[in-house]
């Protein structure tokens, strides 16, 4: 058992996971940093710890039944309780060069490729949401933060990327099934979209850098008992879905 707050961040051995995880544990949580390699998840959580900051890694891939219930398992275990579940883990499998948005066509795009990106983008979160939630229910308390997109928004949905976009409206869709079922706890889940940012998704050329977007996420992980749920977010300011 701990008495420390906890949180899990998916994806957190580089860019906005990483970014999350810091600035959690920072702010005094102690954030279980979960990836699938786990030679990248230490050589990412290593500097992390000799600065003082209170996290520690699993190896997980959310695309796993098995891995997310052993994850559920272990943090159960050691610390019996989860306060924040950061879905950041996902994948964009189709050509990301912005500026040809042709090469990412719907046309061109094959099934597998939609499939494999709903797996990890949708299916994922809803796998961890399944498996860490009944932890935030014995305390009637908590906070998912599910990193979606613009490019997934139905009020701007424009043309290309269609895995990544349906992936995305997914996410969103989500996010307002789980905050309707849990309006009556205290658990609050929103989506938050973090903008074009600088990693190795969103390429060089993006206009935010990791520590602009974190900021977002991290105001949703924390919101008050009188905030918001089943929102979309960008920077806190409400999106359209």
């Amino acid at each position: 058992m701990s008495d420390n707050k906890i949180a899990i961040v998916t994806g957190a051995n580089r860019g906005l996971g990483l970014g999350t995880a810091r600035a959690l544990a920072q702010l005094g949580f102690h954030v279980l940093m979960v990836g699938r390699d786990p030679v990248k998840l230490n050589a990412a959580a290593r500097p992390l710890q000799e600065d003082g900051l209170g996290v520690a890694c699993f190896q997980a891939d959310v695309d796993s039944d098995e891995q997310v219930a052993a994850l559920a398992e272990h943090v159960a275990q050691r610390y019996g309780r989860l306060d924040v579940l950061v879905n950041n883990a996902g994948v964009m499998l189709e050509p990301r060069d912005f500026s040809d948005p042709a090469a990412a066509s719907a046309f061109l795009t094959t099934p597998d490729v939609a499939r494999r990106t709903y797996e990890t983008n949708a299916l994922g979160p809803l796998r961890l949401c399944q498996a860490l939630i009944p932890l935030m229910k014995q305390r009637n308390s908590g906070r998912v933060v599910n990193l979606s997109s613009e490019l997934g928004q139905l009020a701007e949905m424009g043309g290309s990327w269609p895995g990544y976009r349906m992936s995305k409206a997914a996410l969103n869709a989500l996010t307002r099934v789980l905050a309707a079922e849990l309006t009556d706890t205290g658990i609050k889940v929103n989506a938050v979209s973090p903008g074009w940012v600088r990693t190795d998704l969103g390429g060089s050329d993006a206009e935010r850098s990791v520590e602009e977007a974190v900021a977002g996420i991290v105001w949703a992980a924390t919101l008050p008992d009188d905030g918001p749920s089943g929102e979309f977010f960008r920077d806190g300011a409400a999106l359209e879905w």
